[in-house]
């Protein structure tokens, strides 16, 4: 017993942060090939041109204390596509998302919102939510006497739009070096420094190789917004941890049978159903998206449907009862009929309010659907390493909530950079990064739980579960404070 405490009193202690640097740096060697001896430097490069990695380049761009840092964006869609979307004004992308105020404030402050195409954007000031199998309900909207200024929800709009309004405001801001249509081959440290050069030490800087013409670029701060299979995290050797959900995501663009004048309060519903919930979201009238979370198979059929079909699906999952749907899936064709005989002998709620206003229509290639996972990685930074969006955490969409995670890590990693700037740090070490990490970890940490508990229970049919999670959304409905606690927090000002 005591030559093992001997023993263990004389191993050294190795913190956390040099623990991970040194599996880094032998992870690298294995995932990456050695890089050019001579790229070219960049104080931060990101991987990734979606809305987590453009907004982060703006806002660097913007700030006058971190504007005159060298910049650079790879990624491999063609740029192009997106600057010059375009759709007639009765038509809709299936990408929506759900922007909060909090958010909204933020991409405002760095020039983007104006940028945004505003008759795409349609904001919200009410929503449903109610339990699928035990009708409890609870409705969301803002007090008269809420100190919130604002009565906004949220606010819908295209991911594409999002995404042509950030590259306009990049492009009038002084130039970052932009290299589209290719990715990353490899990833490594630099060689190790020689001890009689005065020539800057890059071994700890992370080095990448492109693709398409092998060109080399060294990075003080590599930012991965690459998604959920991040070859930065990849890279870094963070792990990532968590489960799929054995849903899909059903989305497509619809109309609705009523229109609504252009300030008119607008109203989100969602049905939890034991597959997954349903949600009908607002777009600029009589349009909306539809976000069905559902089994494989259910969506698989779905797809399959007429247009007529599936619209009497979406109308059956607001109105019927769940023995009544699981029926209609079972159905090769025919839902619309089904739906009409059934509709004789169920007591429908009145739509606008408790319900959502027919869909009489499906926007044609708009039927899509998606994998659900949950996904969190261990840690958000290494050395001269950071991770955002999706690279960083994926969540179930029932809270609508991804894109605000992500816009979330931006600016609170922007605002580390600032800080380092600002007192003379290297942005890509040292406390600036670790007080990122902190800063973010925990909010989405609980975030991603909340959501991965909604969703399994929701999914029970029966027994107590029913009736607790009915008491609580009742009670919760009854408490006024309580409820606008739920609300601050989903708006981003918990």
């Amino acid at each position: 017993m005591r030559s093992v405490l001997v023993k263990n009193l004389a191993r050294p202690y190795i913190c956390p942060s040099c623990a991970q640097s040194v599996r880094l740096r032998l992870r690298s060697s294995i995932y990456a090939t050695v890089a050019s001896p001579t790229p070219e430097l960049y104080d931060v490069v990101c991987v990734g041109g979606g809305p987590a990695g453009l907004s982060l380049l703006t806002a660097l761009r913007a700030s006058p204390i971190t504007s005159s840092l060298k910049l650079a964006l790879i990624e491999s869609q063609d740029l192009s596509h997106s600057s010059t979307w375009s759709l007639p004004p009765d038509q809709y992308w299936n990408r929506v998302s759900s922007l909060t105020p909090s958010s909204k404030s933020f991409l405002e402050d760095i020039g983007i919102w104006q940028h945004l195409d505003h008759t795409r954007v349609q904001s919200y000031q009410r929503m449903q939510v109610w339990d699928g199998v035990s009708g409890a309900r609870i409705s969301f909207d803002w007090e008269p006497h809420s100190s919130n200024p604002s009565k906004t929800i949220a606010y819908m709009t295209e991911n594409a739009n999002l995404l042509r309004a950030l590259q306009t405001r990049l492009s009038s801001l002084p130039p970052i070096t932009t290299l589209d249509k290719t990715s990353v081959s490899s990833i490594s440290f630099g060689p190790s420094a020689d001890p009689s050069s005065s020539d800057l030490d890059l071994s700890s800087w992370p080095h990448l190789t492109l693709s398409s013409n092998h060109q080399s670029l060294a990075a003080r701060l590599l930012i991965g917004a690459d998604g959920i299979n991040s070859p930065v995290r990849s890279f870094a050797a963070i792990p990532s941890r968590g489960w799929d959900y054995d849903r899909h995501g059903l989305v497509a663009t619809v109309t609705l049978s009523t229109s609504f004048p252009e300030n008119h309060p607008r109203t989100a519903y969602q049905r939890f159903l034991p597959t997954g919930p349903i949600a009908l979201l607002p777009l600029p009238s009589p349009y909306a998206t539809l976000v069905w979370s559902t089994l494989p198979s259910h969506a698989a059929h779905l797809k399959s449907l007429s247009p007529d079909d599936l619209s009497a699906m979406i109308n059956a999952a607001f109105r019927l009862s769940q023995v009544d749907i699981d029926y209609m899936h079972t159905i090769p064709s025919g839902q619309a009929d089904e739906l009409a005989w059934r509709e004789q002998h169920t007591p429908i709620p009145e739509e606008g309010s408790h319900i959502p206003h027919r869909v009489t229509a499906i926007q044609s290639g708009s039927v899509a659907s998606f994998p659900l996972r949950l996904r969190h990685a261990d840690a958000y930074t290494a050395n001269r390493v950071a991770l955002v969006g999706d690279a960083a955490h994926t969540i179930h969409p029932l809270a609508g909530q991804g894109l605000n995670m992500g816009i979330g890590d931006v600016e609170a990693l922007v605002k580390n950079i600032e800080n380092s700037v600002r007192y003379g740090g290297d942005i890509g070490a040292g406390m600036g990064l670790e007080r990122y990490g902190a800063e973010r970890y925990a909010p989405n940490n609980r975030l991603l739980g909340v959501v991965d508990k909604l969703h399994k229970l929701y999914s029970w049919r029966s027994g107590p579960v029913v009736g607790l999670r009915s008491l609580g959304l009742e009670a919760v409905e009854r408490l006024g404070v309580v409820k606008e606690l739920f609300m601050r927090e989903a708006a981003g000002r918990g």
